[in-house]
């Protein structure tokens, strides 16, 4: 295998760089743009994975084209070729954003998930372990399994997820659990909320109600549409990536937020606010000027009725307060895509 940091490397501790993996990703572009826009160097990974269409994915990509941003297209599930492409590379801290995301596309491809969520936690943790750095790692609100409790909370038990994509989810975590306490290295996971906005995903509800609104075509609604979500938009989600990355948790033997005593923590990022889902429909109907036509589907398998933050914990420990309900930020999301189809 070869060696993770060229020796030369291994001191520095000047001219240091953040690494984004899923850096051609939504939530892996908006983080790697924010911190190239504070002036920071950043390493950005992505193995473009077909999941979704992956011009969209080249677009973001292209947009992240700054001096001191140094991209690879490298699979991070790949031990040897990620050492490989981070050789030359000083690296201070690592935001692992890339996964293999999706509950319903666990159901049909199982080995997907084992191959990017357990053996590339596992390689990102064997990194920051090496190079004795920080990381924020993305965890999902999916855990939260069939938890009827609301709102979701930190502190809640987690060991029943409803998916495969679920379970590798808070696999994640407990493998981060076992790096911070053998080897004190700070972590930080981060259970996201149903994120939205510019630069969105295809596969999610916000991107795929608008496209058939704008279209004038049906669309699936899942359980007549009695859902709710808590519907997070990215700049919030960032802002809250960005204090965790600056602020790691000490080793100081402290609980943690999800009851760790070693150097790990683990918060809700959302908006903290459920809303209905046929809200959610009613506002992209006002923002695009026209009626969304809908094609009721019975409850997906691995799905959830409904999904809600506490963050007081992030709050609490970070100052994180979303600005942005959705009537903000899906007209945003509206007016991007509109924009972006018309290239």
């Amino acid at each position: 295998m070869p060696p993770l940091l060229h020796p030369k490397f291994q001191r520095i501790t000047s001219a240091m760089a953040t690494l984004v993996t899923g850096a051609a990703g939504f939530i892996g572009y908006h983080v790697a743009r924010s911190l190239l826009d504070r002036g920071e160097q950043v390493i950005g990974i992505d193995s473009f994975v077909p999941y979704y269409r992956l011009d969209l994915k080249e677009s973001r990509l292209a947009a992240l084209q700054h001096p001191d941003f140094t991209f690879h297209r490298v699979d991070f599930a790949h031990m040897a070729d990620l050492a490989s492409a981070l050789a030359p590379h000083p690296i201070s801290r690592i935001v692992h954003l890339g996964a293999q995301p999706g509950v319903r596309w666990s159901i049909d491809h199982p080995h997907d998930y084992a191959h990017s969520n357990l053996a590339g936690q596992l390689n990102l943790l064997e990194l920051a372990r090496r190079l004795q750095v920080p990381m924020v790692y993305a965890s999902s609100s999916s855990v939260y399994g069939a938890n009827t409790k609301l709102p979701f909370a930190v502190e809640d038990r987690v060991d029943h997820p409803i998916s495969l994509y679920a379970a590798t989810k808070k696999s994640a975590e407990l493998m981060a659990e076992t790096y911070a306490h053998l080897y004190r290295i700070p972590l930080t996971g981060l259970r996201f909320f149903t994120v939205y906005g510019p630069w969105g995903r295809p596969d999610m509800a916000v991107w795929k109600f608008t496209e058939a609104c704008l279209k004038g075509e049906k669309v699936a609604l899942f359980n007549a549409g009695n859902m709710r979500r808590d519907f997070t938009y990215i700049g919030d989600i960032v802002s809250g990536i960005l204090a965790c990355a600056d602020t790691p948790p000490a080793d100081d033997g402290r609980v943690k937020p999800g009851g760790s005593v070693a150097p790990h923590a683990l918060f809700n990022i959302g908006n903290h606010r459920s809303e209905p889902l046929m809200r959610l429909v009613q506002v992209i109907e006002s923002a695009c000027g026209k009626p969304l036509h809908l094609d009721d589907q019975p409850m997906q398998p691995g799905d959830v009725p409904d999904t809600y933050a506490d963050i007081s914990a992030i709050a609490e420990t970070h100052g994180f307060a979303p600005t942005t309900p959705i009537d903000t930020g899906v007209p945003r999301f509206v007016d991007w895509y509109r924009k972006w189809t018309a290239n």
